[in-house]
């Protein structure tokens, strides 16, 4: 009998799990594949030292698993920080479906993995991200109870979208508060990059601000819509990045802040709602401190959405939510001063925070 083995040579050219920079110390990692279905799902555990792991399920057409799994121990361990700096007890985790949502996506496949959800017994807590619907989580809902963002009607908090919105909105306001003098918007020229349901309800409060909006998105139907709807100019350019503008509202996928991009930003302020907006932290984050650019990171100024979903695991109302919303802008504002006080990155600073509290909680857990 011949066996089908690797060839010493072939195996070191496969790229370890525990050696990705992204795997940062993951708790678990969970493959769920079922035939029937086509499900190919990754769960990632990052941390659950404040609490369960809670964080979106996203269904993307990814290249590859490689780089599925990237996305998913990337935003796992977004979310851990996420939740700490937002002073939820909750811990990180994040699931991403390999398929195209618009057509591969079914009621028996979510159901599914919410039976992969459900086999974790509450350790991972899923809810609503990109490709998803709120149906979508009340599909989920269906066959285990690990799950948030479910419909108003069934006892949820509904679609995370507009309060992940305004937590942006916030922590922009914030940050212009910082570097230019001024909360108010109005005239500030803003791309916003990508109009899915935040980029959209963002563009909203910034039209009724007065601020002169730009929009861009892979989506032409989108693109033509939400410009109609609020009057905003769609970028027909070929180089966004290189354009003059006073703030960059990364809305899309993640690492658009990166090695082709980071020294052609022209924009004053970097506030957005997308993940993992900067490619290498340190190394990015690094050179737009020192080209005078204020970052707003990221997992502090998108956290309207855990805010929104944790409401349902701790039985807190609307305004409950919106204040703590709205508290984003107070944060924003102290990390920015803290890092320029320290001489570190925004991002460095916001870190800081998080780790700190997650190792405060882990020492009294230990007693």
């Amino acid at each position: 009998m011949i066996l089908d083995v690797m060839k010493p040579s072939e195996i070191k050219k496969v790229d370890p799990v525990f050696g990705q920079l992204s795997f940062d110390d993951h708790e678990q990692v969970v493959f769920c594949n079922d035939k029937d279905t086509g499900l190919k799902a990754i769960i990632g555990i990052h941390n659950t030292v404040l609490g369960p792991a809670l964080g979106g399920t996203r269904m993307w057409q990814y290249k590859n698993e490689w780089e599925a799994l990237n996305d998913a121990l990337r935003l796992s361990r977004g979310m851990t920080f996420k939740a700490a700096i937002t002073g939820l007890n909750l811990g990180g985790g994040k699931a991403v479906i390999i398929g195209d949502a618009k057509t591969q996506k079914t009621p028996e496949l979510m159901k599914r993995f919410g039976e992969f959800v459900h086999s974790l017994s509450g350790k991972y807590i899923t809810a609503e991200d990109v490709g998803m619907e709120t149906s979508d989580m009340d599909l989920v809902r269906e066959v285990t109870p690990y799950v948030t963002g479910i419909s108003e009607s069934k006892g949820g908090a509904g679609n995370p979208s507009p309060i992940t919105a305004y937590g942006v909105y916030m922590g922009m306001k914030a940050a212009a508060k910082y570097q230019f003098g001024t909360e108010h918007l109005e005239n500030k020229k803003v791309f916003v990059q990508g109009i899915g349901h935040v980029g959209e309800t963002l563009v909203d409060h910034l039209v009724k601000e007065g601020a002169q909006v730009v929009i861009a998105d892979i989506n032409e139907e989108r693109l033509q819509a939400v410009s109609s709807k609020y009057g905003v100019d769609i970028y027909r350019g070929d180089d966004l990045y290189n354009e003059a503008m006073d703030i960059y509202a990364p809305c899309a996928l993640g690492a658009t802040v990166n090695d082709d991009t980071v020294y052609k930003i022209k924009a004053q302020v970097i506030a957005g709602a997308a993940n993992n907006q900067l490619a290498v932290e340190d190394v990015h984050g690094r050179i737009l401190q020192e080209r005078g650019i204020v970052y707003a990171p990221d997992f502090l100024i998108n956290a309207g959405g855990i805010i929104n979903v944790y409401a349902e695991l701790e039985g807190y109302g609307k305004q409950e939510i919106i204040r703590k919303t709205e508290n984003i802008y107070n944060t924003t504002l102290e990390i920015l001063q803290n890092a320029n006080a320290n001489g570190i990155t925004t991002n460095h600073a916001a870190l800081n925070i998080a780790k700190d509290r997650i190792a405060t909680r882990k020492k009294e857990n230990s007693k």
